[in-house]
């Protein structure tokens, strides 16, 4: 009697994907079959825990940027090609710049998929989606420095997989207020302007993160705001934490911790020497607690290593991987709205528990760095649908090929067109496969 592997109940599936400990294995779990997708797409934040982010570096050169794996240590043998511009934010795999239009005299958010732009290969005709244009009140004095002018950005979900789940959220100059755009649906970017009496005071904004269906937006004063968007535009807007600050030159990053919980990373920062150079000092770590609405100091991040900077903050599970370390935070320099006028020079790893500073980069990542000048590294983490995508787009192309090849229809180049086409995909599918395996070694 044949087993019908496609059609197990889903509990079964689901405890079987609680079973996996490698990427490796969760890409294979996903090629099974649809339904089989279908489990691994609804368990993807497991799958995301599972994959350390690389340091995208730009290398100098025009438009190119390296890739450091820092879980095998290695600059990966490959580049990808990016604007040489100032990333304001990195999340879900795809990167987010502001360019300007010179002919129509506005500026706008470009989103970029650098996994879909690798030097050497076809560049996929969907790794460019530019937005429409960003024009809250004020925003024609920063035309010339429009690259300064979004502060950090960061998206919902992946625009191509799941475009009717994506929403745009910006935190903008000069007060650092918020605008969003949901992709598909919108054709201008709503502003939570402070005019409106319901957002009066959410300004100077560090960090959103969207947790299920509601946002979460933190302050330079440790204020908390949480806030739903509508088919319309955004309601209950809330002030979960009022204002504690405290003192010196410090940064907050949120993101979600085990159980749905919500924590924030205190970096705290000064500024040395007759150059001015930014050091980070120490890191604080706090969870919320939403009955008592206050932030609770803790001592230790648990089985889970961060990665902040102008990224959308990152929490894997390092017992999954064998380069990154539980309880530390990875950080970069990121933007802080002093001018850079030198290579990157803010980063590290600190352990949270013993409060102390780990080795830094390998010699050649730092000799990376400093070929950067101006350009800071950011973090970027690719995710299983990157192979899914090439998968399936390479079944298509077989199968283009297969009606092609028939004796009764017989157009030879068309088939030998879509044979090439299907190999091709395949072969990139392959190579990111290689990748997951190479680094769960």
């Amino acid at each position: 009697m044949d087993r019908d592997w496609a059609n197990l109940p889903k509990h079964l599936l689901d405890s079987v994907v609680e079973t996996l400990v490698l990427p490796s294995h969760y890409v294979r779990f996903s090629l099974v079959c649809k339904s089989w997708y279908s489990v691994a797409k609804d368990n993807k934040n497991k799958h995301v825990r599972m994959t350390a982010p690389m340091l995208l570096i730009y290398s100098g050169k025009k438009d190119y940027w390296n890739l450091y794996n820092i879980d095998s240590n290695k600059v990966l043998d490959l580049q990808v090609r990016v604007p040489n511009k100032r990333l304001c934010g990195s999340s879900k795999g795809w990167l987010i710049f502001v360019d300007r239009n010179d002919m129509d005299k506005n500026f706008g958010v470009t989103l970029v998929n650098p996994f879909f732009r690798v030097k050497g290969r076809r560049e996929k005709a969907n790794s460019f989606i530019r937005l429409p244009p960003l024009m809250p009140p004020g925003w024609e004095k920063w035309f010339k420095r429009c690259e300064e002018y979004v502060f950090k950005a960061t998206i919902s979900a992946d625009p191509i997989l799941n475009p009717e789940d994506c929403i745009v959220t910006v935190i903008h100059l000069e007060r650092l207020q918020l605008a969003f755009i949901r992709l598909g649906k919108d054709t201008t970017w709503t502003y939570m302007d402070e005019r409106d009496n319901i957002v009066l005071g959410c300004q100077m904004i560090e960090e959103v993160i969207k947790i299920e269906d509601t946002f979460y937006a933190v302050n330079y004063s440790n204020k908390l705001y949480t806030f739903d968007v509508n088919s319309q535009s955004y309601s209950n807007v809330q002030l979960v934490v009022p204002e504690n600050e405290p003192i010196g030159l410090i940064k907050r990053y949120i993101f979600e911790g085990e159980g749905k919980s919500l924590l924030m990373v205190q970096r705290y920062m000064k500024y040395e020497g007759d150059d001015y150079k930014r050091v980070t000092k120490k890191f604080r770590v706090f969870e919320l607690n939403s009955h008592k609405g206050e932030w609770v100091e803790k001592s230790s991040l648990g089985d889970i290593a961060l990665f902040v900077g102008d990224n959308s903050s990152i929490s894997v599970l390092p017992s999954n991987l064998s380069g990154c370390q539980s309880n530390c935070i990875y950080f970069n320099h990121d933007c802080d709205h002093i001018l850079c006028l030198s290579a990157p020079h803010d980063f590290g790893i600190y352990n949270v528990v013993d409060q102390s500073f780990l080795e830094t980069y390998p010699a050649h990542v730092k000799k990376l760095m400093k070929r950067s000048w101006g350009l800071l590294p950011i973090w970027v983490i690719p995710t299983m649908y990157l192979q899914l995508v090439e998968y399936n787009v390479s079944y298509v192309y077989h199968a283009m090929y297969a009606y092609f090849d028939r004796n009764n229809v017989a157009l030879r180049g068309l088939a030998k067109f879509f044979k090439e086409s299907s190999e091709e995909e395949r072969g990139h599918a392959e190579k990111l496969m290689e990748y997951q395996v190479f680094i769960s070694e």
